[in-house]
């Protein structure tokens, strides 16, 4: 049987960085804290935190934090009568920036939940639930991690985007591989993939492009207005400076179609339930079928 309160103390630690903050949130000593890890890792056998600063979970912290806050997501879906006095139910999810930033927080209000949000790029957030530090994921992978399932959502459509100022400057001649080589292009994270995949449409070579990398979709979408390079936005962000006439495809009708897909723990899922339905709801409503 887990020590439950240790686990609590485990989970507090990793979420606000110290011991001592951990300590504040649930109302006991450092000391207390400190004593519950190691009565903790004495029966484990090994480390679950590093002591930092700040502090951080090993990969069993980690695991062991995501059990936690699963137990509590299913003792949530309780009747109220049943329910133990325990901690509130966190529900940890992989998102991707983009998908944040437009229409997936309207879905949150589905559960009432303390939402724990992990932004990576859509390419990769499935890698989150491989791992065991996810009860849920929005990836472009349409395969699942064993014991997931995944369902597909639809497709966020991206504009390679522009103003026309840059655009006069850095494609004077079109949009050609040597222009793309050159030409600042904005990146979110050296994860992203965006720019690279929809250069390979152009040309058939895979380009090696260079520039700014801002790893916020909205910061992002502002710096390709301000004519700092040129990105992938999704349509969803760049409707109305498009109406303006302040951004501009580099071509015409040559958009790039990311499929995701909702990836979710089999063991979680019927708590999750009322959230999947808004997921797919929305989602039918903003990206492409």
């Amino acid at each position: 049987m887990l020590d439950y309160p240790a686990l609590s103390a485990l989970s507090e630690i990793i979420r606000r960085g110290s011991f001592e903050a951990a300590a504040t949130a649930l109302g006991v000593t450092p000391s207390a804290i400190s004593q519950r890890i190691k009565g903790l890792e004495e029966r484990l056998g090994q480390v679950v935190i590093h002591r930092g600063p700040p502090a951080t979970g090993t990969p069993a912290g980690l695991r062991l934090m995501q059990h936690l806050d699963q137990v509590r997501l299913l003792e949530q879906s309780l009747a109220p009568d049943l329910r133990p006095e325990a901690g509130p139910a966190v529900l940890r999810l992989a998102i991707n920036a983009d998908s944040l930033a437009t229409w997936f927080p309207e879905c949150m209000p589905s559960l009432p939940v303390s939402y724990d949000i992990v932004i990576d790029d859509q390419d990769h957030a499935r890698d989150w639930l491989r791992q065991g530090q996810v009860s849920a994921a929005i990836s472009s992978d349409p395969d699942p991690v064993p014991g997931c399932d995944a369902l597909s959502l639809g497709a966020m459509r991206y504009q390679a985007l522009a103003t026309a100022d840059f655009i006069a400057r850095h494609f004077p001649d079109g949009i050609t591989e040597t222009a793309l080589r050159h030409a600042p292009a904005i990146t979110f994270n050296a994860k992203d993939q965006l720019q690279i995949r929809w250069a390979r449409q152009v040309t058939p070579r895979r380009l090696r492009l260079t520039g700014h990398i801002i790893p916020s979709s909205e910061a992002f979408a502002r710096a390709v207005e301000l004519g700092l390079g040129w990105g992938m936005i999704p349509d969803a962000m760049s409707g109305d400076a498009r109406r303006r006439n302040h951004l501009h495809a580099l071509i015409a009708d040559r958009p790039l179609d990311v499929p995701l897909y909702w990836h979710v723990q089999r063991a979680v899922a019927p708590a999750l339930a009322p959230l999947t339905a808004a997921i797919r709801k929305r989602a039918a409503a903003e990206l492409r079928p």
